[in-house]
């Protein structure tokens, strides 16, 4: 399963987020689930993030979301944005060096 999350949050709130996303890339360094591959993105008007992921777990586990880190980073996330997270599935059509093994 391949998805992208997109959200917007408010000025103020921008370094915390980013506080804790990289708290979520330190877990997984740590933890280095099987499966998944994960990237966090901050576009150019400097609050709007994307989330891209991938994961293949047979059993349909989301690895990331058990995480500790990745459950902080959520707690709080719609009171961090003005634009509420929006997931959107993925097909993929090709990648190069993205989302390979």
């Amino acid at each position: 399963m391949k998805h992208m999350v997109q959200y917007k949050v408010k000025p103020e709130r921008v370094d915390e987020n980013e506080r804790y996303a990289r708290a979520v890339y330190e877990e997984l360094h740590r933890v280095r689930p099987p499966g998944l591959r994960y990237a966090t993105f901050r576009l150019p008007d400097g609050q709007s993030f994307i989330h891209l992921v991938s994961r293949e777990a047979a059993d349909g586990a989301n690895p990331l979301t058990s995480l500790p880190a990745f459950k902080a980073f959520v707690a709080e996330i719609r009171e961090r944005c003005e634009t509420p997270p929006v997931t959107t599935d993925l097909e993929e059509i090709g990648s190069y060096g993205f989302f390979d093994r």
